[in-house]
Protein backbone atom coordinates (compact mmCIF):
# COMPACT_ATOMS: atom_id res chain seq x y z
CA UNK A 1 0.00 0.00 0.00
CA UNK A 2 0.67 3.46 -0.21
CA UNK A 3 2.72 4.68 2.74
CA UNK A 4 0.26 6.02 5.41
CA UNK A 5 0.37 9.38 6.55
CA UNK A 6 -1.89 8.95 9.50
CA UNK A 7 -3.87 5.96 11.05
CA UNK A 8 -7.27 7.74 12.46
CA UNK A 9 -9.17 6.21 15.23
CA UNK A 10 -12.79 6.52 14.78
CA UNK A 11 -13.18 9.03 17.34
CA UNK A 12 -10.39 11.02 15.26
CA UNK A 13 -12.37 10.15 11.67
CA UNK A 14 -15.72 10.21 12.02
CA UNK A 15 -15.92 13.89 13.34
CA UNK A 16 -14.40 14.85 10.31
CA UNK A 17 -16.83 12.62 8.55
CA UNK A 18 -19.64 14.50 10.12
CA UNK A 19 -18.53 17.97 9.71
CA UNK A 20 -17.84 17.43 6.01
CA UNK A 21 -21.37 15.94 5.70
CA UNK A 22 -22.69 19.36 7.01
CA UNK A 23 -20.42 21.87 5.17
CA UNK A 24 -21.47 19.77 1.92
CA UNK A 25 -24.85 19.77 2.84
CA UNK A 26 -25.15 23.49 2.65
CA UNK A 27 -24.20 23.58 -1.01
CA UNK A 28 -26.04 20.22 -2.10
CA UNK A 29 -29.55 20.19 0.15
CA UNK A 30 -30.76 23.61 -1.19
CA UNK A 31 -29.64 21.96 -5.12
CA UNK A 32 -31.92 19.37 -4.43
CA UNK A 33 -34.68 21.14 -2.82
CA UNK A 34 -34.45 23.65 -6.18
CA UNK A 35 -34.52 21.12 -8.44
CA UNK A 36 -37.85 18.93 -6.27
CA UNK A 37 -39.59 22.65 -6.86
CA UNK A 38 -38.71 22.96 -10.72
CA UNK A 39 -36.23 26.50 -9.64
CA UNK A 40 -33.32 27.07 -11.17
CA UNK A 41 -30.40 29.44 -9.73
CA UNK A 42 -27.71 30.47 -12.35
CA UNK A 43 -24.97 30.31 -9.97
CA UNK A 44 -25.58 27.86 -6.93
CA UNK A 45 -26.30 24.95 -9.72
CA UNK A 46 -23.58 25.18 -11.71
CA UNK A 47 -22.10 23.17 -9.27
CA UNK A 48 -24.36 20.38 -9.51
CA UNK A 49 -25.49 20.51 -13.45
CA UNK A 50 -22.67 21.38 -15.51
CA UNK A 51 -20.11 19.62 -13.09
CA UNK A 52 -21.19 15.67 -12.71
CA UNK A 53 -20.86 14.66 -8.86
CA UNK A 54 -23.93 14.18 -7.24
CA UNK A 55 -25.33 15.48 -3.88
CA UNK A 56 -25.27 12.56 -2.49
CA UNK A 57 -21.91 11.97 -3.36
CA UNK A 58 -20.62 15.05 -2.59
CA UNK A 59 -21.59 14.77 1.19
CA UNK A 60 -19.55 10.50 1.34
CA UNK A 61 -16.15 11.79 3.33
CA UNK A 62 -13.08 10.32 2.16
CA UNK A 63 -9.80 10.30 3.94
CA UNK A 64 -7.58 10.22 0.58
CA UNK A 65 -4.89 7.97 -0.10
CA UNK A 66 -2.69 6.93 2.57
CA UNK A 67 -4.90 6.88 5.14
CA UNK A 68 -5.89 4.27 7.27
CA UNK A 69 -9.07 4.25 8.83
CA UNK A 70 -9.86 1.76 12.31
CA UNK A 71 -12.77 0.38 13.62
CA UNK A 72 -14.05 1.10 9.70
CA UNK A 73 -14.20 -2.13 8.81
CA UNK A 74 -17.93 -1.71 6.83
CA UNK A 75 -15.94 1.07 4.26
CA UNK A 76 -14.09 -1.80 2.87
CA UNK A 77 -16.97 -2.74 0.87
CA UNK A 78 -17.42 0.66 -0.94
CA UNK A 79 -15.13 1.06 -4.00
CA UNK A 80 -11.75 1.73 -4.17
CA UNK A 81 -11.24 0.85 -0.40
CA UNK A 82 -9.95 -2.47 0.74
CA UNK A 83 -9.23 -3.84 4.25
CA UNK A 84 -5.35 -3.95 5.58
CA UNK A 85 -3.51 -7.06 4.71
CA UNK A 86 -1.59 -8.97 8.04
CA UNK A 87 1.41 -8.05 6.57
CA UNK A 88 0.33 -4.28 6.70
CA UNK A 89 -1.33 -4.71 9.86
CA UNK A 90 1.81 -6.21 11.53
CA UNK A 91 4.21 -3.19 10.00
CA UNK A 92 1.85 -0.77 11.78
CA UNK A 93 1.30 -2.42 15.36
CA UNK A 94 -2.23 -3.58 14.51
CA UNK A 95 -4.35 -6.63 15.17
CA UNK A 96 -6.78 -8.20 13.08
CA UNK A 97 -9.66 -7.09 14.96
CA UNK A 98 -8.64 -3.32 14.53
CA UNK A 99 -10.77 -2.70 11.39
CA UNK A 100 -8.56 -1.07 9.49
CA UNK A 101 -9.63 0.02 5.55
CA UNK A 102 -7.57 2.18 3.13
CA UNK A 103 -8.07 3.97 -0.17
CA UNK A 104 -7.20 0.89 -2.50
CA UNK A 105 -4.75 3.71 -4.62
CA UNK A 106 -3.74 0.61 -7.36
CA UNK A 107 -7.31 0.08 -7.68
CA UNK A 108 -7.51 3.74 -8.39
CA UNK A 109 -4.39 4.11 -10.87
CA UNK A 110 -5.64 1.14 -12.60
CA UNK A 111 -9.43 2.04 -13.19
CA UNK A 112 -9.10 5.87 -13.46
CA UNK A 113 -5.39 5.51 -14.77
CA UNK A 114 -6.66 8.28 -18.25
CA UNK A 115 -7.96 10.20 -15.48
CA UNK A 116 -5.08 10.72 -13.58
CA UNK A 117 -2.90 11.21 -16.20
CA UNK A 118 -5.00 14.23 -17.77
CA UNK A 119 -4.84 15.51 -14.43
CA UNK A 120 -1.23 15.69 -14.08
CA UNK A 121 -0.77 17.92 -17.04
CA UNK A 122 -3.69 20.02 -16.53
CA UNK A 123 -2.10 20.88 -13.12
CA UNK A 124 1.48 20.55 -14.61
CA UNK A 125 0.17 23.53 -16.92
CA UNK A 126 -1.69 25.41 -14.85
CA UNK A 127 1.43 25.65 -12.64
CA UNK A 128 4.22 26.29 -15.57
CA UNK A 129 2.67 29.23 -17.62
CA UNK A 130 2.05 32.48 -16.80
CA UNK A 131 -1.67 34.33 -16.29
CA UNK A 132 -3.48 35.62 -18.64
CA UNK A 133 -5.70 38.69 -17.80
CA UNK A 134 -6.92 40.39 -20.32
CA UNK A 135 -9.98 37.99 -21.50
CA UNK A 136 -12.46 39.85 -19.19
CA UNK A 137 -15.08 37.25 -19.05
CA UNK A 138 -16.09 37.52 -22.76
CA UNK A 139 -15.97 33.37 -23.36
CA UNK A 140 -20.37 34.12 -21.69
CA UNK A 141 -20.75 36.98 -24.22
CA UNK A 142 -19.41 34.72 -27.12
CA UNK A 143 -21.51 31.91 -26.00
CA UNK A 144 -24.75 34.46 -26.52
CA UNK A 145 -23.39 36.14 -29.72
CA UNK A 146 -26.05 36.09 -32.54
CA UNK A 147 -28.71 34.91 -30.25
CA UNK A 148 -31.32 35.28 -32.48
CA UNK A 149 -29.80 32.93 -34.45
CA UNK A 150 -29.34 30.03 -32.00
CA UNK A 151 -30.65 29.21 -28.67
CA UNK A 152 -28.90 30.66 -25.67
CA UNK A 153 -27.07 28.70 -23.39
CA UNK A 154 -28.83 30.45 -20.56
CA UNK A 155 -32.34 30.21 -22.03
CA UNK A 156 -34.21 31.12 -19.13
CA UNK A 157 -31.92 34.61 -18.39
CA UNK A 158 -32.31 37.76 -20.24
CA UNK A 159 -29.76 39.55 -22.08
CA UNK A 160 -28.57 42.83 -19.77
CA UNK A 161 -27.92 44.91 -22.94
CA UNK A 162 -30.11 43.19 -25.61
CA UNK A 163 -28.82 40.79 -27.88
CA UNK A 164 -27.86 43.72 -30.45
CA UNK A 165 -25.70 45.14 -27.27
CA UNK A 166 -24.26 42.14 -26.52
CA UNK A 167 -23.41 41.64 -30.06
CA UNK A 168 -21.51 45.28 -30.22
CA UNK A 169 -19.55 44.49 -27.25
CA UNK A 170 -18.68 41.26 -28.56
CA UNK A 171 -17.72 42.45 -31.98
CA UNK A 172 -15.59 45.95 -30.56
CA UNK A 173 -13.81 43.01 -28.38
CA UNK A 174 -10.44 41.12 -28.88
CA UNK A 175 -11.16 37.40 -27.73
CA UNK A 176 -8.39 35.31 -26.56
CA UNK A 177 -10.42 32.29 -24.81
CA UNK A 178 -7.94 29.34 -23.95
CA UNK A 179 -9.95 26.93 -22.14
CA UNK A 180 -11.38 24.36 -24.17
CA UNK A 181 -14.76 23.44 -21.92
CA UNK A 182 -15.65 27.43 -22.41
CA UNK A 183 -14.94 27.47 -26.32
CA UNK A 184 -17.16 24.63 -27.44
CA UNK A 185 -19.97 26.65 -26.16
CA UNK A 186 -19.34 29.60 -28.17
CA UNK A 187 -21.95 30.34 -31.02
CA UNK A 188 -20.71 28.87 -34.30
CA UNK A 189 -20.49 32.85 -35.38
CA UNK A 190 -18.46 33.42 -32.70
CA UNK A 191 -15.93 30.65 -33.26
CA UNK A 192 -14.15 32.70 -35.69
CA UNK A 193 -13.51 35.77 -33.20
CA UNK A 194 -11.48 33.43 -30.73
CA UNK A 195 -8.11 33.93 -31.27
CA UNK A 196 -6.58 30.23 -30.01
CA UNK A 197 -8.71 27.14 -31.26
CA UNK A 198 -8.34 25.07 -28.18
CA UNK A 199 -9.05 21.31 -28.27
CA UNK A 200 -9.38 18.89 -25.44
CA UNK A 201 -5.59 17.47 -26.23
CA UNK A 202 -3.93 21.25 -26.31
CA UNK A 203 -5.39 21.94 -22.75
CA UNK A 204 -2.65 19.94 -21.59
CA UNK A 205 -0.63 22.65 -22.57
CA UNK A 206 -2.99 25.57 -22.72
CA UNK A 207 -4.89 25.52 -18.85
CA UNK A 208 -3.21 28.27 -17.26
CA UNK A 209 -4.07 30.16 -13.65
CA UNK A 210 -5.43 33.27 -15.06
CA UNK A 211 -8.50 31.64 -16.58
CA UNK A 212 -11.41 31.27 -14.35
CA UNK A 213 -12.94 28.01 -15.68
CA UNK A 214 -9.34 26.57 -15.77
CA UNK A 215 -9.87 27.70 -11.54
CA UNK A 216 -13.25 26.08 -11.43
CA UNK A 217 -11.99 22.79 -12.77
CA UNK A 218 -9.62 22.07 -10.08
CA UNK A 219 -12.97 21.29 -8.32
CA UNK A 220 -13.38 18.46 -11.21
CA UNK A 221 -10.47 17.19 -11.42
CA UNK A 222 -10.56 16.80 -7.22
CA UNK A 223 -13.92 14.65 -7.82
CA UNK A 224 -12.91 12.53 -10.98
CA UNK A 225 -10.59 11.16 -8.38
CA UNK A 226 -12.24 10.60 -5.40
CA UNK A 227 -12.16 8.64 -3.12
CA UNK A 228 -8.08 9.22 -3.32
CA UNK A 229 -8.88 12.61 -2.74
CA UNK A 230 -9.83 13.87 0.97
CA UNK A 231 -12.66 15.41 1.00
CA UNK A 232 -11.85 18.82 2.88
CA UNK A 233 -9.84 19.54 -0.44
CA UNK A 234 -12.21 18.35 -2.33
CA UNK A 235 -15.00 21.05 -0.37
CA UNK A 236 -12.16 23.27 -0.74
CA UNK A 237 -12.23 23.17 -4.41
CA UNK A 238 -15.76 23.08 -4.79
CA UNK A 239 -16.40 26.34 -2.24
CA UNK A 240 -13.91 28.39 -4.36
CA UNK A 241 -15.35 27.07 -7.86
CA UNK A 242 -18.98 28.82 -6.20
CA UNK A 243 -16.70 31.95 -5.32
CA UNK A 244 -15.40 32.21 -8.89
CA UNK A 245 -19.07 30.90 -11.24
CA UNK A 246 -20.37 33.98 -9.40
CA UNK A 247 -18.29 36.32 -10.78
CA UNK A 248 -18.41 34.72 -13.68
CA UNK A 249 -22.20 34.90 -14.18
CA UNK A 250 -21.99 38.69 -12.74
CA UNK A 251 -19.59 39.51 -16.00
CA UNK A 252 -21.32 37.55 -18.23
CA UNK A 253 -24.23 39.41 -20.92
CA UNK A 254 -26.76 38.19 -19.00
CA UNK A 255 -29.38 40.42 -15.99
CA UNK A 256 -29.08 38.60 -12.53
CA UNK A 257 -30.41 40.99 -10.46
CA UNK A 258 -33.83 39.04 -9.56
CA UNK A 259 -30.83 36.87 -8.36
CA UNK A 260 -29.72 39.95 -6.22
CA UNK A 261 -26.32 40.09 -8.28
CA UNK A 262 -24.64 43.08 -9.61
CA UNK A 263 -22.99 42.81 -13.33
CA UNK A 264 -19.42 43.56 -13.33
CA UNK A 265 -19.77 45.02 -16.54
CA UNK A 266 -17.03 44.42 -18.67
CA UNK A 267 -17.91 46.37 -21.22
CA UNK A 268 -16.63 49.47 -19.50
CA UNK A 269 -13.12 50.41 -18.25
CA UNK A 270 -14.15 50.02 -14.91
CA UNK A 271 -16.01 47.19 -14.93
CA UNK A 272 -12.42 45.63 -16.89
CA UNK A 273 -10.55 46.56 -14.12
CA UNK A 274 -12.61 44.85 -11.22
CA UNK A 275 -12.76 41.98 -13.33
CA UNK A 276 -8.77 41.69 -13.18
CA UNK A 277 -8.79 42.27 -9.88
CA UNK A 278 -11.20 39.43 -9.11
CA UNK A 279 -9.28 37.10 -11.75
CA UNK A 280 -6.11 37.84 -9.70
CA UNK A 281 -7.41 36.95 -6.53
CA UNK A 282 -9.13 33.62 -7.69
CA UNK A 283 -5.33 32.98 -9.03
CA UNK A 284 -3.97 33.16 -5.56
CA UNK A 285 -6.59 31.50 -3.87
CA UNK A 286 -6.40 28.60 -6.61
CA UNK A 287 -2.41 28.33 -6.22
CA UNK A 288 -2.43 26.33 -2.78
CA UNK A 289 -5.47 24.37 -3.78
CA UNK A 290 -3.61 23.39 -6.98
CA UNK A 291 -0.26 22.62 -4.86
CA UNK A 292 -2.60 20.18 -2.79
CA UNK A 293 -4.38 18.21 -5.89
CA UNK A 294 -0.55 18.04 -7.45
CA UNK A 295 0.51 16.10 -4.67
CA UNK A 296 -2.35 13.86 -4.08
CA UNK A 297 -1.90 12.69 -7.44
CA UNK A 298 1.57 12.35 -6.89
CA UNK A 299 0.98 9.83 -4.28
CA UNK A 300 -1.55 8.01 -6.85
CA UNK A 301 1.55 7.31 -9.35
CA UNK A 302 4.62 8.37 -7.23
CA UNK A 303 6.76 7.19 -10.50
CA UNK A 304 5.44 10.42 -11.98
CA UNK A 305 5.19 13.95 -10.43
CA UNK A 306 2.80 16.83 -11.46
CA UNK A 307 5.37 19.83 -10.07
CA UNK A 308 3.39 20.25 -7.14
CA UNK A 309 5.23 22.39 -5.50
CA UNK A 310 6.05 24.58 -8.21
CA UNK A 311 5.02 28.08 -7.57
Amino acid sequence: MTRPVAVLSRADWEPRAHAHERRAAAHADPFVARRHRGAKHPVEDFLFTYYTLKPAQLKRWHPGTGVVLLDAAGRAAEKFYRPLTGPELTALGLGASSGAVTVDAAAVRERRGAAVDFARAVLGAHARNPGFFGCFGLHEWAMAYRSEDNELRHEYLELRLGAEGTDAVVESSRIRCTHFDAFRFFQPQAVPLNELRPTRESQRRLEQPGCLHATMDLYKWAYKLVPAIPSELLMDCFELARDVRETDMQAAPYDLSGWGYEPVRIETPEGKAEYVRRQRDFARRAEPLRRRLAEAVDLLDPEHTTGGAAA
